[in-house]
């Protein structure tokens, strides 16, 4: 098992890769949405460069919705429901 100040620095390792990853998420997010708005001013759909491609383009899905199947038919959507359980790791 580790020493306390073994786990300590390992924490604070932890949330120091995190605050990076929260910030290269921010920066990905922004520079992918400046890419978005100039397609869209642009009105097209799909850029080509000299080895990339990038579209954005609407995509339809079909999906259930839970919540009115359960509402319409609560006794089948029990029937139909299963539960999981898993690990939720936190740090404070």
């Amino acid at each position: 098992m580790m020493s306390i100040n073994e786990m300590d620095s390992r924490v604070k390792e932890l949330r120091e890769l995190r605050r990076m990853a929260d910030e290269l998420a921010a920066e990905i997010e922004n520079i992918t949405d400046s890419i978005k708005a100039d397609m869209d001013a642009e009105g097209v759909d799909t850029i080509n460069g000299v080895d990339w491609k990038v579209t954005y383009k609407t995509v339809t899905a079909s999906r259930l919705d839970t919540n009115a199947f359960k509402k319409a038919l609560p006794e089948l959507a029990a029937q139909f429901t299963k539960p999981t359980t898993s690990r939720r790791f936190c740090i404070a």
